[in-house]
């Protein structure tokens, strides 16, 4: 909802991509992917005036000034969760092995029990991630379980935040490096599908699979057609 929420504000707003971001609780760059066209799936928006969520005069306040923080009317209905894991789609859970590895470089200061309840997984996958023993461990590439859509950047930052005051460990440098890092890493992941889009368009509007795919013509094949 947090996506579709945005996709619809960026469409029927003027508010600033950070008001949205702030409001909708997602990174700033996803803001600016929306408004670019950038990201792989078109989000279905979600009009939060309907839902209650935001008044029209919250959204003048904020065209107004781009400064003021919008004010959310209620929150949006809850799921209750059950006890157990959290349900992750099943398109999503082969991800789950590159965000345990992520948090494993990352965060160690997080224990097995909150990776368990954040991400939705076992303590023995955690364990083999680990011990470099898991099934898959050569395909398992660390990636930002937010990126990966397996939990949200608050859930994230609330957990690492608990557990570094546990540890006594001061994360704010860490933070700003790794808002850095994550930042450059999205924008080029969102350039390259980009790219990859705009190739694919022009190479199938021009008809040049159908030309790759031909052989090659050299000068051995030409003498021996000629020959024949």
């Amino acid at each position: 909802m947090q996506h579709a929420t945005a996709a619809w504000l960026v469409d029927n707003t003027a508010l600033s991509f950070s008001q949205i971001a702030e409001f909708c609780g997602i990174h700033i760059l996803e803001v600016q992917a929306m408004a670019d066209d950038m990201t792989g799936s078109k989000y279905t928006g979600r009009d939060p005036v309907h839902a209650g969520e935001l008044s029209m005069d919250e959204i003048e306040k904020g065209q107004a000034d781009e400064d003021y923080v919008l004010k959310m009317s209620k929150g949006p209905d809850q799921v209750r969760r059950t006890k157990g894991p959290r349900y992750t789609p099943v398109s999503k859970r082969q991800d789950k092995p590159d965000g345990i590895a992520w948090l494993l470089r990352n965060h160690p200061e997080i224990s097995d029990g909150a990776i368990c309840k954040l991400i939705g997984t076992t303590r023995n996958t955690i364990a083999a991630i680990r011990e470099r023993s898991h099934w898959n461990i050569a395909e398992i590439q660390p990636k930002d379980p937010v990126t990966l859509g397996l939990t949200s950047q608050r859930e994230l930052d609330a957990i690492v935040t608990r557990a570094a005051k546990k540890a006594g460990i001061d994360n704010s440098a860490a933070d700003d490096a790794r808002l850095g890092t994550d930042r450059e890493a999205l924008i080029e992941e969102l350039r390259a599908e980009r790219t990859e889009a705009a190739r694919k368009a022009e190479a199938a509007l021009n008809g040049e699979e159908d030309e790759v795919a031909k052989p090659e013509l050299t000068a051995d094949t030409l003498f021996k057609k000629t020959g024949e």
